[in-house]
C-alpha cells in the first residue's frame, strides 16, 4: 500500500543524503525514480540536489505554480522530494492524491521549522497529511539533540528576525538544540540593548 511519508530534521541531519540514498535503493531494485525539488532551492545549481558528503543527482525543478499532479509522468514507481518545506500546501495536497488515486509512494524529506521555529507551510501540510512522519535526528554542538535551525548573520551572531526563507548551507545556519538557540538569542538580544 502506498503512503505518504515526511523525513525531517534540523540542518545537518543528512536529509538530502537520505533521498539520494534511498533513491539509489528503488533504482538498483530497477523501480523509476521521480526525483523533485521546489525551484526555492536554488543552492548547489537549479537542478542539482548535493548533500554535504557528496552525493548528488539531477531531480525535476518544482515551481510554486506548478501543479504535481499535472507534472507527474507516467509509469513512475515513486516520487521522492527534498527540500519539500518549500512546497506549497495545494503541492502537499497534489502528493497526497497521487498517493491515494495512482497508489504511488511519496517519500518528502525536509526541514520542520524555520530560524525562529515556526512551521514552513509545506512542513505543517505534511505533518497534518503525511501517514508516516519520521524524524532524522542530529546533534548540536553541546551533544543534545538538534531541533533548532540558527541562522547567523556574516558577523556570526544568530538572526533573531527577518525573511522566513535565505538559501544558505553550514555557512548561514546549524542545527542546534533549543537550549542552545535560546542562549544565542539571549545573547543577540543583549548586544543591542
Amino acid at each position: 500500500m502506498a503512503k505518504l511519508y515526511f523525513k525531517f530534521g534540523a540542518m545537518d541531519s543528512s536529509k538530502t543524503a537520505n533521498a539520494l540514498m534511498t533513491r539509489f535503493n528503488y533504482m538498483e531494485k530497477g523501480k523509476k525514480v521521480w526525483l523533485i525539488k521546489p525551484a526555492t532551492d536554488n543552492r548547489d545549481g537549479t537542478t542539482i540536489l548535493k548533500s554535504r558528503i557528496g552525493l548528488q543527482a539531477e531531480a525535476d525543478v518544482i515551481a510554486a505554480t506548478d501543479s504535481i499532479i499535472e507534472r507527474c509522468p507516467e509509469g513512475i514507481d515513486v516520487i521522492i522530494c527534498d527540500e519539500c518545506q518549500f512546497l506549497t500546501p495545494e503541492q502537499v495536497d497534489d502528493l497526497r492524491v497521487i498517493v491515494s488515486e495512482k497508489h504511488i509512494p511519496v517519500l518528502c524529506f525536509g526541514l520542520r521549522a524555520d530560524f525562529q521555529t515556526h512551521l514552513f507551510p509545506g512542513s505543517r501540510r505534511l505533518f497534518e497529511l503525511a501517514d508516516s512522519i519520521t524524524e532524522i535526528k542530529s546533534i548540536c554542538r553541546c551533544g543534545a539533540k538538534a531541533t533548532v535551525n540558527a541562522r547567523f548573520d556574516e558577523k556570526g551572531y544568530v538572526c533573531v528576525d527577518g525573511d522566513q526563507v535565505v538559501i544558505g548551507g553550514n555557512d548561514v545556519y546549524e542545527g542546534v538544540c533549543w537550549s542552545c538557540w535560546h542562549d544565542m538569542v539571549v545573547n543577540h538580544k543583549s548586544r543591542y540593548e
